[in-house]
């Protein structure tokens, strides 16, 4: 859903965009890529950072994009036109998901230099690269299927999707430096503070350096669009949005003019107008979810007109099932909700 408050934000480089291939200068020392993606959220930013380890400078990349051969051509490009003639010294990437991790592998071996994640994140991803993670195959569709997703057409093709995550990310890096909250980096000239985000991925980090002013969010925070927060098969009874909303809250001490550099959108300003938005976003749905249930027992799949409000493809479709049961499950585990398996074996949700 679009954000009706973007008014409220403000966008210091305004509509310029890096081209494909290109790089944007945002901060000195700090320069901004944009590589596209297969879905309807079709880009992802990624950032070069000027850096030096033992005595040797370089670059690190924060995130990857997803593999293929377009991405990697165009990370030939900027290799060749913007790094200044110098090496690629690390790769960092904020969480597992296929469009922040695709490439890590491929960029890690190409400049011989290590991935910096999180454990849980790096566990993970190897687990997912060589099966899936909730997006697809027989477990996905079961799980959906238990929720209210009952179409065969559509379920026959969450069946099938189980090479989704190995498709993008098909190798993971064999050795890994680990990330962990307050932990600071320093990078080039400047030291960055990893800040854990909760809820959207197992333990993702976000950067912040109170120097520039900037934090690489990754997509904990985004200007445009809600981050997604979802329940997957995996972890069917989770309770992913109590975690990101409190993960959202953690932020509240940075700066109000920090400059935020999402995962998807435009740099901003304005983060603590952002975090009131995702807030108030999240109660509406809550309040439409319980005064739902309150009216008549629920399932997720039934909730998917009145939560999103357009059209959606089966990739939408999936992380629209695994949001509504995370607000289902929030309002669940609180103590709001009754949740009943009936004879069908689907769960409803009733006040």
């Amino acid at each position: 859903m679009a954000n009706p408050r973007e008014s409220e934000l403000s966008y210091p480089l305004g509509d310029a965009l890096p081209a494909a291939g290109e790089a944007l200068d945002v901060l000195p020392g700090v320069r901004w890529v944009r590589m596209g993606l297969p879905f309807a959220l079709d880009h992802i930013n990624l950032w070069l950072l000027r850096d030096e380890i033992d005595g040797r400078a370089g670059w690190s990349i924060v995130d990857c994009g997803i593999h293929n051969e377009a991405t990697q051509a165009q990370w030939q490009q900027v290799f060749d036109r913007h790094l200044d003639g110098l090496p690629v010294l690390r790769v960092i990437v904020t969480h597992f998901h296929p469009d922040h991790m695709g490439l890590a592998d491929w960029l890690t071996t190409r400049w011989q230099c290590r991935l910096w994640i999180s454990a849980t994140d790096y566990q993970l991803a190897k687990v997912a690269s060589s099966s899936t993670v909730g997006m697809g195959g027989e477990a996905a569709a079961a799980f959906f299927g238990s929720h209210g997703l009952t179409d065969p057409e559509s379920i026959e093709k969450i069946r099938g999707r189980a090479s989704y995550y190995p498709s993008m990310v098909p190798a993971i890096p064999t050795a890994f430096r680990r990330l962990m909250d307050g932990m600071v980096l320093r990078i080039g000239d400047h030291d960055w503070r990893c800040l854990v985000g909760y809820g959207h991925a197992p333990e993702h980090i976000s950067l912040f350096s109170e120097r520039l002013g900037v934090m690489i969010a990754g997509d904990m925070v985004l200007p445009r669009i809600s981050t997604n927060v979802s329940v997957v098969d995996v972890e069917p009874e989770a309770d992913p949005l109590t975690l990101y909303l409190d993960s959202l809250e953690r932020l509240l001490p940075l700066p109000a003019d920090t400059l935020v550099l999402p995962a998807h959108g435009k740099p901003f300003r304005g983060l603590h107008a952002r975090i009131d938005q995702l807030q108030e976003h999240h109660r509406e749905r809550l309040a439409e979810v319980l005064e739902a249930c309150t009216a008549k027992p629920c399932h997720a799949a039934e909730l998917l007109p009145m939560m999103f409000r357009r059209k959606l493809d089966l990739h939408q479709t999936t992380f629209a099932m695994g949001e509504a049961v995370a607000h289902l499950n929030r309002l669940w585990l609180g103590g709001q909700l009754r949740r009943q398996l009936d004879d069908d074996g689907i769960y409803r949700f009733t006040a």
